[in-house]
């Protein structure tokens, strides 16, 4: 509650005395011209003796305002019409006794105003009635108003503080807020001006009971996204979380959440849901290109509802000449549907990498326990998986294993967009561990950590990255070819083709008998890669780069990969681990419509080979 001690030299009454209709129009209209965004003035004049940027601005509104050209300003009419305009529009700021000359030299219009002594506030009076009253919130909002005794009178700040101030009661929840009185008393002779503000909230409204508009299957899931509890106090923001909640969740083609106060019974309002669901079932064909993996095809079918407690569940089948797989997930949400779930997975891969000789064909069943809080960029996962893989790697004889193995992740991803990203931040960390005896053929551990980051700056931007991975186990050569490292292509070392950094093995080509030495994969892995763009022309960006890295059995240096002649299964592995690979290059990016596409050409260099690659990507970066 706002309440100075009033000093009047008029009596109260002669105070709040009404405003002349012509006044009124006077103080409002400058005002709304103030806030309107700056137009080239048709008057082209230099105007001195005001330093107020914002009173400058608002006289060269006004003036722009004048249908009058610079040879009739010599006659008196019109320096009586700019006279006036200005007059007009410096009131607002406190200065009602200003001058305004017009002088014409050569070709330039001069015009000289003299503010003279503006209007001072000598009493504030603000008062609330109503619950607000005792609303601390509110109370410390109210008397947040900036202008004070001793200040200039700025009407701009008096009439935006009775707007923000209305809006914010019924953000609060005070639906009968209403201004009783509210006066600015002009006292000119003594340069003095009193306001009186006077408001009443009426009662603080709350949260009553949820109507749905439509199917109402969806009330227990809408139920366990409320972020409030019906008798609580309305708010906003509160709403505004409901309805960023309902549409965040995947159940709805068209939702929103609104207040009925026509509806209100005593304190509460009811709170109505307009929602359509989403159609019983779903398809989606997705394509797209990479010189990884060449066309791909992406079928995808999803049934957003199973039953009413929101279960759901999707299918997707992805084609390409080297890869083909078929996953089904079936969701159950937890706590915060949208956030906390239990995912129960299946899948088949089949795959086919000519240059590391691999075929295998896995089949995954995993359980996982994902959880996030609510507007938090952190994601962790608890997870159960079983493996069986039947593959054929590098020179080895076919063979089958299988994994049982519990895990842990943790994923941290904060962007500003999802397709084309000018700041971002990526990180992830993931464990598995499977134990012989316990479901597993082997021992088996395995970690993987990768981060990224992208920045802007005016037309610069910067995007790093970097990854590493460890394998731990009693026989790598039962490790499957799926869990096993490679680095290379367009995710990592460009120059490369996909895979084709990490161990060696000769293989003969049992047609033509040609030995060829490709790639087996390795227990470790790492790779870094740094790119700077600049921004060429709108949606176009020059790039170059510098990746480097290596898939490997040991981090020592090994150069003899050309020489060794051994296969993954022998008991040593570790005899070929190429030195570290490089890759630099250059490219563009466009800012297309679906999504960035980043085209690059890339000069690899390593011990073992020297290559020239194109590479192509449609996608974000993070």
């Amino acid at each position: 509650m706002l309440h100075h001690s009033l000093l009047f030299r008029e009596s109260f009454s002669s105070m709040i005395r009404p405003f002349s209709a012509s006044l009124r129009c006077r103080l409002v209209l400058p005002c709304l011209l103030f806030f309107t965004a700056f137009q080239a003035s048709a008057l082209d004049v230099e105007i001195e003796g005001v330093e107020d940027s914002k009173l400058e601005d608002n006289i060269r509104l006004h003036l722009n305002s004048l249908d009058v050209s610079p040879e009739v300003l010599g006659d008196p009419f019109w320096q009586d019409q700019i006279s006036k305009t200005v007059s007009t529009a410096v009131e607002p700021f406190g200065y009602y006794n200003s001058e305004a000359v017009v002088e014409l030299k050569d070709d330039d219009v001069i015009l000289h105003v003299t503010l003279n002594t503006p209007l001072k506030v000598v009493n504030v009076f603000a008062e609330i009635f109503g619950d607000a009253r005792t609303d601390d919130d509110f109370s410390k909002r109210f008397n947040s108003f900036a202008l004070k005794k001793g200040d200039v009178l700025n009407q701009p700040v008096y009439e935006n503080f009775k707007s923000s101030t209305f809006n914010y009661a019924l953000s609060r929840g005070y639906f009968d807020f209403n201004w009783r009185a509210t006066r600015i008393d002009l006292v000119r002779e003594d340069r003095e001006a009193n306001i009186l503000m006077i408001a009443d909230s009426g009662q603080r409204y709350q949260f009553g009971d949820i109507k749905i508009v439509g199917d109402d299957k969806a009330m227990a899931i809408i139920k366990r996204l409320q972020p409030f509890e019906k008798g609580e106090y309305y708010t906003s923001a509160k709403l505004t979380e409901f309805n960023r909640r309902l549409n965040q969740s995947s159940y709805f083609s068209r939702v929103i959440a609104r207040p009925v106060v026509t509806e209100a019974q005593g304190k509460e309002v009811p709170v109505e849901i307009t929602l359509v669901h989403k159609p019983r079932d779903a398809f989606n064909v997705g394509l797209g290109a990479a010189t990884d993996t060449g066309a791909r095809l992406r079928l995808k079918w999803e049934r957003p509802w199973v039953n009413s407690r929101g279960h759901s569940v999707s299918s997707e089948v992805f084609l390409s000449q080297p890869e083909q797989s078929f996953t089904v997930d079936y969701r159950i949400p937890q706590g915060d549907i949208n956030n906390d779930y239990i995912s129960i997975e299946g899948g088949y891969q089949f795959i086919d990498y000519s240059n590391t000789n691999t075929e295998a064909e896995t089949l995954t069943v995993a359980g996982h326990r994902y959880w996030q809080d609510s507007g938090s960029p952190w994601q962790f996962d608890a997870s159960l998986t079983y493996l069986r893989e039947n593959y054929t790697q590098g020179a080895d004889p076919a063979q089958t294993t299988q994994l049982v193995m519990p895990g842990y992740g943790v994923r941290y991803l904060n962007r500003d967009d999802s397709l084309n990203i000018t700041k971002g931040t990526y990180f992830s960390a993931f464990y598995q561990i499977g134990r012989d005896g316990y479901g597993s053929d082997i021992d088996f551990q395995k970690a993987v950590v990768e981060a990224g980051i992208v920045r802007t700056y005016n037309r610069h931007w910067l995007m790093l990255r970097a990854e590493a991975g460890a394998i731990e186990t009693n026989n790598f050569s039962k490790v499957p070819a799926s869990l096993r490292f490679f680095a290379g292509g367009d995710q990592s070392v460009r120059g490369f083709a996909f895979r084709d950094i990490s161990p060696k093995d000769d293989v003969i080509d049992p047609e033509t008998g040609e030995i060829n030495n490709v790639s087996i994969g390795g227990k470790y892995l790492a790779t870094g890669s740094i790119e700077y763009a600049y921004e060429v022309v709108p949606n176009w960006r020059a790039a170059v780069f510098f990746d480097a890295g290596t898939a490997a059995n040991t981090f020592s240096v090994s150069n003899n990969c050309d020489d060794y002649t051994g296969s993954s299964s022998d008991s040593e592995v570790g005899d070929c681990s190429p030195g570290l690979a490089y890759g630099v290059g250059t490219g563009f990016h466009w800012k297309s419509p679906i999504g960035p596409v980043r085209i690059y050409v890339a000069r690899g260099m390593s011990d073992y080979e020297n290559t020239w690659r194109l590479h192509f990507i449609l996608g974000p970066e993070l």
